[in-house]
């Protein structure tokens, strides 16, 4: 799994001209999912992202995570995480997981996530075509991969 996580002021989802998840602080997440994902992966990536400490505390050092903020979340799939360049100019999406594979995977994601920030979390829409908006703060956006744990 690959995510995209961004520190937002705000975040929202819309789809077919309705917002259909909005938060203010918190995290907006991207997530792409590829062959071989597991539940070890969500495990693992939704504990690293619930307290990933990227908040500012007091002193205005990045020392609190989305938990401790009482913040919110927004998940989004994207298997464009998975676009390889390697050859010619159009990218190639062959490592990212096929439907039957990802969306089960995608909503244990979200399930676990929901676990462990003890709330419930925004989701865009599996497959549609979204518009995403984010106000940034920071900025702060951190790339993850459960097969580099980096």
């Amino acid at each position: 799994m690959r995510a995209v996580i961004q520190r937002v002021s705000s975040a929202s989802v819309t789809v077919d001209s309705n917002i259909i998840s909005s938060i203010n602080q918190g995290l907006l997440i991207l997530i792409g999912i590829e062959e071989g994902d597991s539940e070890e992966d969500i495990f693992w990536l939704s504990g690293k992202i619930s307290r990933l400490r990227i908040f500012e505390d007091e002193k205005r050092v990045m020392n609190k995570s989305v938990i401790d903020i009482s913040g919110d979340a927004i998940v989004v799939s994207q298997f464009t995480l998975h676009a390889s360049i390697k050859k010619g100019n159009r990218p190639s999406y062959i490592n990212a997981a096929k439907p039957e594979i990802a969306i089960p995977l995608y909503e244990s994601f979200i399930n676990q996530l929901e676990l462990d920030m003890q709330k419930k979390v925004g989701t865009g829409v599996f497959g549609a075509d979204m518009k995403v908006s984010l106000l940034n703060d920071g900025p702060v956006t951190i790339i993850v991969d459960t097969k580099n744990k980096e």
